[in-house]
Parts: structure tokens; C-alpha cells; sequence
């Protein structure tokens, strides 16, 4: 985005709104940051007329098609619920989507330690590794997150280590698999490239 901004300049304006005596930004975050890294004092925004519920709405709207993840349109949907006041089927219809898809992405979002859910907003996890760890309890989701971190577990790795957890007898069998699995003894190795075919 720097090197864009410097070469051509700011192509699109970042969309804004309106908050209390402020603005802020609902798309155009990546430029926003790029223009302050390259020391400039201005930026081109549009201003929408919207409230913090209909911004948060604008933010999924602008990402359809582009692929958030399934606990990135948990946040969204928590965010308009929790934070907005909004009832689950006022959340369907403003996202167009049906009932049973706000309150599962609600439950999957309620479902991960809030550790875990920190560990993805900081690039420490990725979003599929966390959606993983959901089918643990709270409580055994964070020590999962350590080894997952240490370790640089893949998705699949990261599905791995769940259902050993899962299948796991009792609390000394899963301290055990936890520590063979941060020492690296149970993660299986990366299959090399496959070969090319014709």
C-alpha cells in the first residue's frame, strides 16, 4: 500500500462516518496506516451518513465476496448485538442472512476464549486455527493456543491436536499430549511438494 500511495497517490477515498465530535474509518484502514508511516497529513475520505450500527453493517457489506472469515463475521455480528443493542433477527435482515447463521457465528464467537480471540486480532493465530480450538471448552482452548503459537501449527496440525485433546481420557493424558505436542514429538511432518503432473 506504500509503495501504491507513493507511485500512483490515493486512488479511492477511505469511507468515513461521523462519532460524537470525530470521524472514523470504516474502509480504507490499510491506507490510512500507510499514509501515516509515509509522514502524510492529509487523506482523501468520503463521509457516510450512518450510525456505528449501520458502519459496522457498511463493513460487511463491503467485504462480500471478498471472503472474511467465519469468527471475523462473528465479530461483526457480536459487535451489532452486543455492543448496538440489535436482536438476532434485526442482525439477519440488515445482513441479509438467515437466523441460524447470525446465531451460530454469535455461538462461535461467545465460544472462544477471549485469550484466543486477542491472539487473532494480533496476527499470533490464524482465524481457522481459532475456529478450531472452539471445539475445546473455554477453558482448555488457551494452553491449546500456546502450542499452536509456539509450535506454528498448521490448520490441519491445529485440528489434529483438538481431537487428541478431545478424545483425551483426563486432565493428566491432556497436560501430557500438550507438552509432546510443544516439544514437537506429535505434530507430523509437511509432506513435501507433491510432484508435478502433466
Amino acid at each position: 500500500m506504500e509503495k501504491s500511495l507513493t507511485r500512483y497517490g490515493q486512488l479511492t477515498a477511505a469511507l468515513v462516518f461521523a462519532r460524537g465530535d470525530g470521524i472514523e474509518v470504516i474502509d480504507g484502514f490499510k491506507r490510512l496506516q500507510a499514509a501515516r508511516r509515509l509522514g502524510w497529513r492529509e487523506l482523501r475520505v468520503r463521509h457516510c451518513s450512518a450510525d456505528a450500527a449501520q458502519a459496522t453493517v457498511q463493513i460487511a457489506a463491503l467485504h462480500t465476496g471478498r471472503g472474511l472469515t467465519e469468527l471475523e463475521e462473528g465479530w461483526i455480528v457480536r459487535a451489532l448485538y452486543r455492543d448496538h443493542g440489535l436482536s438476532q433477527p434485526a442482525i439477519a435482515e440488515q445482513l441479509a442472512r438467515h437466523k441460524s447463521w447470525v446465531c451460530r457465528r454469535l455461538l462461535l464467537v461467545e465460544g472462544l476464549d477471549s485469550e484466543v480471540q486477542a491472539r487473532v486480532r494480533l496476527g499470533l493465530l490464524s482465524p481457522r486455527a481459532a475456529v478450531a480450538l472452539t471445539a475445546l471448552p473455554r477453558g482448555n482452548q488457551e494452553a491449546a493456543s500456546d502450542v499452536v503459537v509456539q509450535r506454528g501449527l498448521t490448520v490441519r496440525q491445529t485440528e489434529l491436536l483438538v481431537g487428541q485433546l478431545r478424545d483425551a481420557a483426563c486432565d493428566a493424558t491432556r497436560s501430557s499430549l500438550l507438552s509432546r505436542w510443544s516439544r514437537g514429538e506429535l505434530a507430523p511432518k509437511s509432506p513435501g511438494r507433491a510432484p508435478s503432473r502433466s
